[in-house]
């Protein structure tokens, strides 16, 4: 009788611990991150649990459910500026789930998920709220810019016809000479990346300095020196303290037509000893893995190698022309990127001490752009304490955003764009005489001067070029024959 009174209180005492260990999913903290398309809200959790959110009309709000939690945090503590967010409010949901009801201002996309805990944090819930039609960008490119930028790129991109086959040059009739059109005298579009942000805060040093602030802070002053200087223009990816994607980083520097994009970071080791900066380009190997993922993934997109006017399609192409015309255009961007990572790093080797003397080259998901000219810079070591100082410090920081612009000026005044400002500024220094010439896509420079009845060298000689390459744009003076 014993017996069997002691099996039934320890089958009893195993069917309660477990009951017992199970505990509410406490809402320790919530964070909150406002961009201008989105917003992301995080709760910090003790334990795990399920979440359902779901939206209410009149008036609008979202709703966040919670099984098995309470709340711990002070939601009044939260700063809701620039947010969607008008106001956060909780309580008991059936007993013992939480129910989190946000105030809207305006129409969301919500969307949420769970991450489990890391070296920074422990378990969260993420919800993120975005914004329909918003772009991250809070002062997009002129729209007159922008047309004239995608001229630019329709003009550049490799053509081909409805066949498949690479577009013939017509035969063309003698031009009579007339005055080139006004210059359009755009600006260079410079995208800065500030790497990290919002809940990610990249490397931290051993005294504390987080690595999305140090990079926003080198970020500002290099987009105040870019706005500055005259035919140049900045574009921040993010301008505040808020997370964006890769692959989206990227994404909005197409947007807004940047001539250029780069990355900034703060690098960091296991080892205290490492420092000096680094500037990368992506790997060939990255650009081969990219180009295959863009032709598997978005074969019948418009924007595939420079399209973003809408006009190029390559789903009628077949295969191997795809890859030829994508590995084109993403060889010329990898080059162009190791130029100016060439001199970008030359200028910096003169304000800090360099952890390798050469751009180096990796497979970074923001450098995969196959048609915008792309480097991630890492402006030194975090983790070294004594370059975690100098990070820190206003003077540095100025020094290095002026080595990174003026390796980026360097190049883009031997080869600016044809529509550019310092294009103009270029071509207008010479004597043209009233004879001038406009290039237009297909042009040689040879043909030019057949049509003009003048020797290719003489061409050369009456614009001072020491080669056959022109751009599309560039002004020609023609002498007289």
């Amino acid at each position: 009788m014993t017996r069997w009174l002691m099996r039934g209180l320890l089958a009893a005492t195993l069917l309660w611990l477990p009951l017992a260990g199970l505990k509410a999913a406490q809402v320790d903290n919530v964070r909150l991150w406002a961009a201008p398309d989105h917003a992301r809200l995080v709760f910090d959790l003790a334990s795990p649990t399920q979440a359902s959110v779901f939206g209410l009309d009149n008036p609008r709000r979202l709703v966040i459910d919670l099984d098995d939690s309470r709340m711990a945090a002070d939601l009044a503590g939260i700063d809701l500026t620039g947010s969607a967010i008008s106001r956060i409010r909780s309580g008991v949901r059936d007993g013992n789930g939480l129910r989190v009801v946000l105030e809207l201002e305006r129409e969301v996309e919500p969307r949420h998920f769970s991450l489990a805990p890391n070296d920074q944090y422990g378990h969260r819930l993420v919800v993120d709220l975005e914004y329909p039609g918003e772009s991250a960008v809070q002062d997009p490119i002129d729209p007159i810019e922008a047309m004239i930028r995608e001229q630019e790129i329709a003009a550049n991109r490799p053509r081909v016809e409805s066949g498949g086959a690479p577009a013939r040059v017509a035969p063309e009739p003698a031009v009579a000479l007339q005055q080139a059109q006004p210059h359009p005298r755009r600006d260079i579009i410079i995208a800065i990346d500030p790497g990290h942000g919002g809940e990610d805060p990249g490397a931290i040093g051993p005294g504390g300095a987080r690595e999305k602030d140090v990079v926003m802070e080198i970020s500002r002053r290099l987009q105040r020196l870019v706005d500055d200087a005259e035919g140049f223009r900045a574009v921040m990816i993010r301008d505040g303290d808020y997370y964006i994607g890769l692959r989206q980083r990227t994404q909005i520097a197409r947007d807004q037509k940047a001539d250029f994009f780069v990355s900034i970071h703060a690098d960091a080791f296991t080892s205290p000893r490492p420092n000096g900066s680094s500037v990368y380009a992506l790997s060939q190997r990255g650009a081969t893995s990219e180009t295959a993922q863009w032709l598997a993934a978005s074969e019948n997109r418009a924007d595939l190698i420079g399209g973003v006017d809408g006009n190029l399609s390559l789903k009628d192409k077949d295969e191997v022309l795809r890859g030829v015309l994508l590995d084109l255009t993403m060889t010329a961007t990898l080059n162009d990127s190791l130029s100016i990572g060439g001199q970008v790093l030359d200028q910096l080797g003169r304000v800090n001490r360099l952890h390798r003397s050469r751009v180096e080259q990796a497979g970074f998901m923001v450098l995969k752009s196959p048609d915008i000219p792309s480097l991630l810079i890492e402006t030194g070591f975090i983790s070294n304490p004594d370059e975690e100082r100098r990070l820190r410090d206003s003077s540095h920081q100025q020094g290095l955003a002026r080595a990174i612009f003026s390796g980026l000026q360097d190049h883009f005044r031997r080869n600016p764009p044809p529509a550019s400002l310092l294009a103009w500024q270029r071509d207008n220094n010479r004597s043209t005489g009233g004879n001038e010439y406009r290039i237009q896509p297909g042009d040689t420079l040879s043909q030019i001067a057949v049509r003009h009845n003048l020797s290719t060298d003489r061409l050369k000689q009456a614009n001072e070029l020491n080669g056959d390459v022109i751009r599309v744009g560039q002004v020609l003076r023609i002498p007289r024959t």
